[in-house]
């Protein structure tokens, strides 16, 4: 099965979240029109994506049993959560009460951190495939020597931020469309240390879930072996579109 993309799930995680995280934009079940103009037409619950490849079609790098528990477990439950969250804000609001409003603040984290961590291992699958590695190449090797410096400069960036985050989180290459440049993050949770209008390109989950099984406590030997597994072509693709997006 193909690692990129739909074109439907690449536009959905380009856009902008305005939540508290204020991160990318909520990719809605597949069955939701391609053609359908965005805002127009009934919204979808949203749902989980398949993996676009074997669950072992990673190894020896991440190991199957890591991505079955990842994939059908801790990204399902995010998908949950965010339909939940979704759910009870229709509630709230239809209720009315200040009992009822006062729900508001929590639904409201909570449509934060699931919908941020729905979006964000949307992008972490597809950013992967069996046989990736290297180094990136064409327009995206060249914005990232010119914003780093050089790829080992971008790679050193990217790994201790990725290595350094407190706790749960992610290490994400993003473009910034303000100033037309590539810049990496090093979120916390899904949606904390984040900045809000960036398009998520490359992303590393950092949680414990995605690589405790294989390496224990030892981030740094999990970091080192996604380099074997990015899908370059994939992060190049997702460059290209938020640049015509921005621009």
């Amino acid at each position: 099965m193909s690692s990129q993309p739909s074109r439907r799930q690449m536009l959905g995680t380009l856009g902008t979240l305005a939540a508290a995280g204020g991160w990318i934009g909520l990719t809605p079940d597949e069955s939701f029109a391609q053609d359908t103009p965005a805002g127009q037409g009934m919204p979808k619950e949203y749902a989980l994506p398949p993996l676009p490849y074997a669950y072992d079609a990673l190894e020896p790098h991440i190991d199957a049993q890591t991505m079955t528990l990842h994939h059908d477990k801790h990204h399902d439950a995010y998908v949950k959560g965010l339909n939940a969250a979704i759910a009870g804000l229709a509630a709230a609001r239809k209720g009315g009460s200040p009992e009822d409003l006062a729900k508001v603040r929590d639904l409201t984290d909570s449509l934060a951190f699931n919908g941020s961590g729905h979006v964000l291992h949307v992008v972490f699958w597809t950013n992967m495939k069996k046989g990736g590695g290297g180094e990136p190449r064409g327009e995206l090797a060249k914005i990232i020597e010119r914003d780093f410096g050089n790829f080992g400069g971008f790679q050193a960036q990217f790994n201790t931020a990725s290595g350094r985050v407190q706790g749960s989180g992610w290490g994400i290459l993003a473009w910034e469309p303000l100033s037309g440049r590539l810049i990496v993050l090093g979120a916390e949770k899904h949606q904390n240390l984040t900045m809000f209008g960036c398009v998520p390109l490359l992303v590393l989950d950092v949680w414990e879930h995605a690589y405790y099984l294989k390496y224990q406590n030892n981030r740094a030997a999990y970091v080192t072996a996604f380099w074997n597994v990015i899908d370059w072509a994939n992060v190049s693709e997702r460059l290209s579109m938020a640049m015509r997006l921005s621009s």
